[in-house]
């Protein structure tokens, strides 16, 4: 997700993209008349307080879910009747709260290993339950900084549960800390949609917009630097440099254009 630019404001490709030709067409020219927070959201049904992350163990494998996975369950769930179903739920819900007490006893690693086994038994019919299963193994991966994983574990239980705000929170407070700004903004505008009332999200919605705008002008300079030398190196040989071209903005379109000037200052 992206936050949605001005139509008065041009996009930093745009830019790049109107320089790089009026750049090329000078040249052309040219060459043609002489070239979690410490109280990050803990998992559903129960409120312990927060406690301190586990070192990470790299030896220990991470419990894994894909859609081999998901197609498993649903060729198994076909040989299930619902009385069976309901069984192999309870059994979920059983792993879900020894998983919520291992996340209580800071035993991260083995939470999610946990969840994950939780996953294998939950019926896919039953997507709500599955949602706090991927929205809990979320929380235990922050705890070993697991963050990409537990991106894909948030974006999993709102795709099962697209009103679950604790799992876009989650996703949020994630795509901050790994500078997904406008991704981050949109989860937050969608929670209060969902939580009117969350002061987190409405102080976000504020505190976002001039982070995204400073990050972007930055780089945006950065990018102008690249193509100055780019220019530089392609002007070189015919005693130009970029200070030969002036690059000016249209105020009405927000458009760029190029003019020459043969003996700049």
């Amino acid at each position: 997700m992206s936050s949605k630019k001005s139509d008065q404001t041009p996009s930093n490709e745009e830019v790049i993209e109107e320089l790089t030709k009026d750049l090329r067409d000078a040249q052309f020219s040219v060459e043609n008349s002489e070239n979690e927070d410490p109280k990050a959201p803990i998992p559903e049904d129960f409120d312990a307080s927060d406690t301190e992350s586990n070192k990470l163990e790299e030896s220990r494998p991470e419990g894994i879910l894909d859609d081999s996975d998901d197609e498993e369950l649903k060729n198994q769930d076909l040989d299930l009747t619902d009385e069976e179903k309901e069984v192999k739920r309870q059994e979920a819900i059983v792993l879900k709260n020894r998983g919520n007490e291992e996340f209580k006893s800071s035993k991260y690693l083995e939470s999610i290993e946990t969840y994950t086994e939780a996953l294998r038994f939950c019926p896919l019919k039953f997507g709500n339950d599955r949602a706090i299963l991927y929205a809990n193994r979320a929380a235990s991966k922050i705890k070993v900084e697991r963050k990409a994983s537990a991106i894909d574990d948030c974006t999993k239980a709102v795709s099962l549960n697209d009103k679950y705000v604790r799992a876009y929170l989650r996703r949020a407070k994630l795509y901050e800390e790994t500078d997904k700004l406008d991704e981050s903004l949109e989860d937050y505008k969608k929670i209060v949609e969902l939580d009117p009332g969350n002061k987190e999200a409405l102080g976000a919605i504020h505190r976002l917009p001039p982070l995204i705008n400073e990050r972007n002008e930055k780089l945006k300079t950065e990018m102008l630097g690249k193509l100055k030398d780019l220019g530089n190196m392609f002007l070189r040989p015919f005693g130009l440099s970029t200070n030969n071209f002036q690059l000016q903005q249209d105020p009405n379109t927000g458009g760029y254009s190029v003019n020459f000037q043969q003996n700049p200052n």
